[in-house]
């Protein structure tokens, strides 16, 4: 990395009085740390000092920072052809390559990809595909969305309303009208009776029932919760949304943009469970959070109901960046670099292991669950393990602890029910961190919760 670069007490005064953040709080941007420098999974400050990056940026730079290839791809592109629309009667190289990449990757009944530029904006479009679809086949009332608590799918207006992280919606209501949230698969906070992968399927079964199977468009849902706390469903839960979709005609989203890219170990989430989806959206690690980039895959069946459309009836969704030839050529580099460094198997063998490591933490008696797949992870805190009373503020300060030990990660806070839980850490470190790395982001975890506690 570059040598240590002095804060710059002018630069944070610029910022406070300059920019407005994500999630913007003032006193929570007091003493802002003003990265400078990364390598692999490690983040340089302005004051000099190194920290692990624990959760890959935002979830998204699985091959790791500083990688040459990414730059000289977007350099070469950038010489090449900057930029140029991709809409309708116009294409580029880079674009239809990374598309048929992509399709390819994907599961097997899928067939084209439209492009965005974040995960939001591809929820957003993965909305009006479910819309768009069941308008062209005469059923133009099927426009609910229905979500799961705990889930997050962006905060643009009607991904905000698929959301259901309360504190993400306080200040921007009303939500948009049409989106349904169902209790979502938690099994170590569910309060059900029997299986919590049946019930939670069955919970959106009844919400389509109580709404009109004919007034439902779609279903939208990450195969593993990630901003909500890394909550991994059982393995009944996704092969029993798939039958209850099917029946009630009711498409499936899978929101694969934490997911997606080898960060569970494998290319997509709901391999595990043998599932496909309607549409699947993605973003943050097909450039590895080099360059903004997202989309939309659809299956055969949508794409061919887009493909026979009326001039009356085409496909009016746009974006000027849909299909940036640099975004895209970035994005073919940083694949090569997952495929040819095995980084998907990688995310496996090495995320059992740091979860191994994760699970020794369960002696200490702040420490309710230890939960992930691949390279995500998350351990609960509660108040008192055999009640599973939720902690409430101990995240914050384990979370204060961790950054002085040369930590970050992010916190997921405590939430009100149902169904309520404790302050939880979730990890998703670069999928090529190397192993002494790992241990040391237990390590410090265990030392920050034994400090904070």
């Amino acid at each position: 990395m570059n040598d240590r670069v002095p804060a710059d007490d002018v630069l944070v005064t610029a910022d406070q009085r300059h920019m407005i953040h994500p999630l913007h709080f003032a006193a929570d941007h007091a003493s802002p740390k003003i990265f400078t420098a990364a390598r692999g999974s490690m983040l340089r400050t302005s004051d000099g000092r190194e920290y692990i990056d624990g959760l890959s940026g935002l979830w998204n730079v699985h091959i790791g920072h500083g990688r040459r290839e990414l730059a000289e791809a977007a350099a070469t592109q950038m010489q090449t052809l900057d930029y140029a629309s991709a809409y309708a009667g116009y294409s580029n190289a880079p674009a239809i390559r990374l598309a048929e990449r992509l399709v390819g990757l994907a599961y097997d009944n899928m067939a084209a990809a439209y492009f965005t530029t974040g995960g939001a904006e591809s929820n957003e479009s993965a909305f009006k595909f479910a819309r768009y679809h069941w308008k062209r086949l005469g059923r133009p009332d099927k426009v609910k969305i229905i979500s799961r608590r705990y889930a997050y799918h962006g905060v643009t207006m009607a991904a905000m309303s698929a959301t259901s992280l309360p504190n993400y919606q306080t200040m921007f209501g009303p939500m948009v009208p049409e989106f349904l949230q169902v209790a979502p698969p938690y099994p170590y906070r569910w309060t059900g009776n029997g299986d919590p992968g049946i019930g939670a399927a069955d919970a959106v079964e009844e919400a389509i029932l109580a709404a009109g199977a004919g007034t439902v468009a779609a279903v939208i849902a990450e195969p593993v919760m990630g901003s909500g706390g890394v909550i991994v469903p059982p393995d009944t839960y996704w092969p029993r949304l798939r039958q209850v979709c099917d029946r009630h005609d009711v498409l499936i989203i899978a929101d694969e943009v934490i997911t997606g890219f080898g960060r569970t170990g494998t290319w997509f989430g709901l391999t595990h469970w043998g599932v496909q989806p309607d549409l699947m959206s993605f973003a943050k690690g097909v450039t590895s959070g080099y360059l903004p980039l997202g989309g939309v895959i659809v299956s055969k069946a949508m794409h061919d109901v887009i493909q026979s459309a009326p001039a009356s009836e085409k496909f009016m969704h746009a974006a000027t960046y849909s299909g940036h030839p640099v975004c895209c050529a970035v994005a073919l580099a940083n694949l090569d670099i997952l495929e040819n460094e095995g980084l998907v198997e990688r995310a496996r063998v090495q995320g059992d292991r740091f979860r191994a490591g994760l699970e020794t933490l369960r002696s200490l008696p702040a420490v309710g669950e230890v939960r992930g797949i691949g390279m995500l992870a998350a351990v609960e805190l509660v108040a008192d393990q055999a009640s599973k009373a939720p902690a409430k503020g101990l995240g914050a300060r384990v979370m204060a602890a961790a950054t002085e030990r040369g930590l970050i990660t992010r916190l997921r806070g405590a939430a009100d029910g149902p169904p309520a839980s404790g302050d939880t850490i979730c990890f998703a470190p670069p999928l090529s961190t190397p192993e002494a790395t790992l241990d040391r982001i237990v390590q410090i975890i265990g030392e920050s919760i034994q400090a904070a506690s």
